[in-house]
């Protein structure tokens, strides 16, 4: 499509173009609030110690801490930033936990773009303090569309976001939020969302001279995770873990979990793992934490599990969940509960690591949006 080919090279001369490299930099700064810390988690280390005293020493890289309260928006600024050099006037953005959309309409409102955030009714329901932010930062309530479908959720609303971008190709933008559909959509994301890693780096050598030993994230799409492993691809030595949503369990079906237990298929524009039944139809995917709710994943990601680059895990909701207490009790931070899984799965990965590993969790968003659903399913038995 010649769209995205457009897109491509627009891109690629950002890459090189040290105006805007300078511009990015400095919003990133100064609006986003970059660079994050590295948060040594001293109680959760000790949480994890043996009998003997010895265990991993565990690091929270605080995305949570940037402006909006998550990763998303290194990459939603970014390609607001993009879109106004290309001349488009309007942005149109699919969102599932709502993290991306309030980004986007946060960058659109920075920039004077007009902003269309799509998002499924179910989503709408289970996040809906952040779709009042977005009404807040000026996405349009007539335009704060509401997919209506059985399902309701974030492929529904990402389908439908593509549609109405191809309808307006002059002048609006998909900005998409992770790192799936057609090329070079998961290349940007994932090219915005390095600076995770590339910080991970420059702060782990400040604190202890060296590398992490392990690094740890959440997997839905995958946008979080990419951004934190890109950076170690080469450095062999380094364990990259990505934990998806096992939701009721593998063997219920209900589960968002499809580097474990998807197949290979093509889904918005990308041959990727999917999850899909035996005629290749879309199996709806579950998760409590909303923003993993999504049937595929992206093909880098898919790339490293095929040569073992990474390895991957799952956690249950209720894992989910109790992580998201014990993450509150112990460090006094609300962790979204997407970053949940990562964080719970700790419970198998630290008694398995000697004494003194360094282990870096991405801590991809706060759980302030969560904290209701955590209380209420926890304390009312409905898990």
């Amino acid at each position: 499509m010649s769209c995205l080919s457009q897109l491509e090279a627009e891109f690629n001369l950002v890459l090189n173009d040290i105006d805007f490299q300078t511009e990015l930099a400095i919003a990133l700064r100064d609006y986003v609030g970059r660079e994050t810390p590295m948060y040594y988690a001293e109680r959760l280390t000790k949480h994890y110690k043996n009998v003997n005293g010895e265990g991993p020493e565990i690091y929270l890289k605080r995305e949570d801490l940037n402006h909006v309260g998550a990763h998303k928006i290194n990459n939603a600024l970014a390609q607001a930033m993009l879109a106004k050099r290309m001349g488009r006037t309007s942005i149109v953005a699919a969102t599932g936990a709502g993290q991306h959309g309030v980004a986007t309409a946060a960058a659109c409102a920075k920039l004077a773009l007009d902003c269309t955030i799509i998002m499924g009714t179910r989503d709408m329901e289970r996040q809906s303090s952040n779709v009042t932010l977005m009404k807040l930062l000026g996405a349009k309530e007539n335009k704060l569309v509401q997919v209506k479908s059985v399902d309701g959720n974030f492929k529904d609303a990402t389908s439908e976001a593509i549609r109405e971008w191809v309808g307006n190709l002059e002048t609006s933008y998909y900005l998409t939020g992770t790192v799936v559909g057609p090329h070079p959509c998961p290349t940007m994301v994932r090219e915005f969302q390095s600076i995770i890693g590339k910080e991970t780096r420059k702060q782990a050598t400040e604190k202890w001279g060296g590398k992490p030993d392990v690094i740890v994230a959440c997997v839905g799409s995958g946008s979080n995770a990419l951004g934190i492993f890109h950076e170690f691809l080469k450095d062999d030595d380094v364990r990259l873990i990505g934990v998806e949503a096992a939701g009721f369990g593998l063997d219920s079906g209900k589960h968002s979990a499809t580097l474990t237990a998807g197949e290979v298929g093509v889904y918005h524009g990308a041959m990727s793992y999917l999850l899909q039944d035996e005629e290749g139809q879309i199996v709806p995917p579950h998760s409590i934490g909303v923003g993993l709710e999504y049937p595929g994943v992206g093909p880098e990601l898919s790339f490293l599990k095929e040569t073992g680059r990474a390895e991957f895990y799952t956690a249950t909701d209720q894992e989910a969940m109790d992580a998201y207490e014990r993450l509150c009790r112990l460090e006094g931070i609300f962790p979204a509960l997407e970053t949940s899984h990562a964080l719970a799965f700790l419970e198998k990965l630290c008694p398995t690591l000697p004494d003194g590993t360094k282990v870096v969790v991405n801590c991809s968003g706060r759980g302030d949006k969560d904290a209701e659903t955590v209380f209420r399913l926890k304390h009312n038995n409905l898990a």
